[in-house]
């Protein structure tokens, strides 16, 4: 999960699933349902045309199903580095584009409206913050607006410090708070003195303590703050505090085979690989992930094992149908396999999987990062 991607799931539920509908609808969304999660908000839009509660969701499943599509959720892409800086723009549909713009614009009309009778509102305060925390990813993942991104991250964690003070036991407010001083904490030092964080000095360890409190005692996000917390543990080399949560996520969400994979990736960064495997296994019993996916996490762990034989094998079934797959996997297939093949001592074969590593996927960081291997041969 890159910098947008982290603020946007500070956004939360958005609403505690206190009624049948959006339960149904939040039950979809956490179990990688996006369509009919949409379909079940797009109707609550319509059934409730003056909450904007229903209008975050519905522009929060739009922007998920987008980061979906892309390969955007799965926590390799922040395990180190600052590699959350670098995620390539994507490319919604216009009707999608048109949607989520109309869905975060009323939910930010119906809150200002709240706010203009009572500026102490905690429906407005809160919903407000939850649609800036989602424009902010929308500006950065899709019209790489990083200023733009960050005032509207800077802004949500504002709205709803006030919503702290205000009704200091609502600990699902401090979703936003935690999340963002764990990113501003974790900002290059030229980020963090322009002004648009002004006033927020980052702290990732209270980012981390603040998370925990929330899915400790929250009660709409708590769900939001375990994901959050599995990245960031990832992110922190501390795979083992990360496992508890997924296990618990996958008992909560078990059509998710994401949290699955996230598990396998958090074994294999234990140094366990026969357990890494096991947890990709289980995924593949469920048979609801993608197979070209599943082969993808398997011949992963057997790259990072030594076990190149069955590693390649497994990354040349993949690639083999690489146009099935979303972009972020496809791409790092390529690159992979290049790099399996390097290791192999087959260097007529890496170049021609980096060539296709960089035609897959041209504008891509992994396709920059294989042109380097044109150059020089990957060691490990």
């Amino acid at each position: 999960m890159r910098l947008g991607s982290l603020i946007l799931l500070a956004a939360g539920a958005a609403q505690p699933a206190v009624d049948p509908d959006t339960a149904r609808g939040f039950d979809h969304f956490y179990n990688l349902e996006f369509d009919q999660a949409i379909g079940v908000f797009r109707r609550l839009t319509k059934n409730r045309p003056g909450s904007p509660y229903a209008f975050n969701h519905l522009a929060q499943s739009i922007l998920y199903r987008e980061m979906f599509r892309a390969g955007a959720l799965e926590s390799e892409l922040v395990s180190g580095g600052n590699a959350f800086l670098r995620r390539e723009k994507m490319n919604p549909s216009p009707a999608d584009v048109r949607e989520f713009d109309g869905s975060i614009g009323e939910a930010m009309r119906l809150s200002q409206a709240l706010l203009a009778q009572n500026p102490e509102d905690k429906a407005g305060l809160y919903c407000l913050g939850i649609a800036h925390g989602l424009r902010g990813n929308y500006n950065f993942l899709v019209r790489k607006s990083w200023l733009d991104a960050l005032r509207d991250a800077s802004a949500s964690r504002t709205l709803h410090n006030r919503l702290s003070q205000v009704d200091p036991a609502m600990t699902d407010a401090r979703l936003v708070q935690g999340i963002h001083e764990y990113v501003v904490g974790s900002l290059p030092w030229y980020y963090r003195t322009l002004g648009f964080v002004a006033g927020f000095r980052g702290d990732k360890e209270n980012g981390i303590r603040t998370l925990k409190l929330v899915h400790e005692k929250g009660e709409a996000n708590r769900a939001d703050a375990a994901v959050l917390l599995a990245t960031v543990y990832r992110r922190e080399k501390r795979p083992g505090d990360a496992v508890p949560l997924l296990e618990g996520l996958i008992r909560q969400y078990p059509r998710n085979y994401l949290l699955g994979l996230e598990l396998a990736q958090m074994y294999s960064d234990l140094g366990n690989s026969v357990k890494a495997l096991d947890a990709v296994a289980a995924v593949e019993r469920q048979n609801v992930a993608p197979a070209q996916k599943v082969l993808y996490y398997r011949a992963t762990i057997q790259f990072w094992y030594r076990e190149y034989d069955a590693a390649l094998a497994n990354f040349l079934q993949v690639t083999s149908k690489a146009d099935t797959l979303d972009p972020n996997t496809g791409v790092t297939a390529w690159m992979r396999l290049g790099q399996t093949y390097d290791l192999k001592d087959d260097r007529a074969k890496a170049l021609e999987a980096y060539r296709k590593c960089m035609a897959y996927a041209p504008g891509s960081y992994r396709a920059k990062e294989a042109q380097r291997y044109l150059r020089s041969r990957y060691r490990r």
